[in-house]
């Protein structure tokens, strides 16, 4: 189901309608497996918007903590807002409600680039001065950790997203590529794709793009998949594959793109 999709999105404009625009000055946005939509503004903002499009929660605490710098909603009781700049999670409910404050530097973590929630309701870290991936609970406290990475490579990677998914967690460093590990922290594989934008995982599949063209590896092969986008996805600051939908942000508006 998922190959056909991928194919269809990336051969053929036509294969998709858009079906809404959404004008707002965006900064950032991402999608649930609900299919809603949360805005985040140019003034730190963030909206909820429900899958009919109507404004369904409002997050205004924008100045406490500095910008939001990601936003996971793997799980939409329990979204993740990461604060780079003072090191600091925020837990929301679906109402945009906070749940819970983590704030890493109590727990003698200083340098945090990349988090995501684990599949056990935990929180993935890289913690870069320790050169770690860490498990950690909803009061911050360790629950497990990998091995210092600079024991497993001769470069320690430098990851900008975490993404578990399935039995696996996925690490995607642009500059060396995917690492895969397990839940109990071994690594299962290493995949030399780099430079890649937007990196998702769906399923088994790995998938990011280009300018140009959208990028698809399915996990266990040596194949990675090439389709040149079309116009409509061209110029894009951020694109969001999704089963049904692909979302595309550009300068002050959002469109979204759906099958019949």
């Amino acid at each position: 189901m998922f190959a056909s999709f991928f194919a269809a999105a990336a051969q053929s404009e036509s294969s998709f309608t858009l079906t809404r625009t959404i004008q707002a000055d965006i900064a950032d946005f991402t999608v649930d497996n609900l299919g809603n939509i949360y805005l985040l503004s140019k003034d730190n903002q963030l909206k909820r918007l429900d899958v009919r499009g109507d404004s369904a929660a409002v997050y205004n605490a924008v100045t406490k903590y500095g910008n939001i710098v990601f936003i996971d909603v793997t799980n939409p009781l329990k979204i993740l807002l990461y604060y780079k700049d003072f090191s600091t999670i925020v837990t929301v409910d679906r109402f945009l409600n906070v749940l819970n404050t983590i704030d890493l530097r109590s727990q003698n973590i200083f340098q945090v680039k990349a988090i995501g929630l684990a599949y056990d309701n935990n929180v993935w870290i890289f913690d870069e001065l320790d050169a770690k991936l860490k498990r950690i609970a909803d009061d911050g406290s360790l629950v497990d950790q990998t091995t210092d990475f600079r024991q497993l490579f001769d470069t320690v990677p430098d990851p900008t997203t975490i993404i578990d998914q399935g039995d696996f967690v996925y690490l995607y460093d642009t500059a060396r590529g995917v690492y895969v590990f397990d839940h109990y922290g071994s690594l299962k594989n290493h995949i030399q794709i780099k430079n890649w934008l937007d990196f998702t995982v769906i399923d088994k599949n790995l998938l990011g793009r280009t300018e140009t063209s959208f990028l698809k590896y399915q996990l266990n092969t040596l194949n990675i998949q090439e389709q040149v986008m079309s116009d409509a996805y061209r110029n894009a600051i951020k694109i969001k594959i999704m089963p049904s939908s692909i979302y595309v942000l550009k300068k002050n508006v959002l469109e979204i793109y759906s099958r019949p």
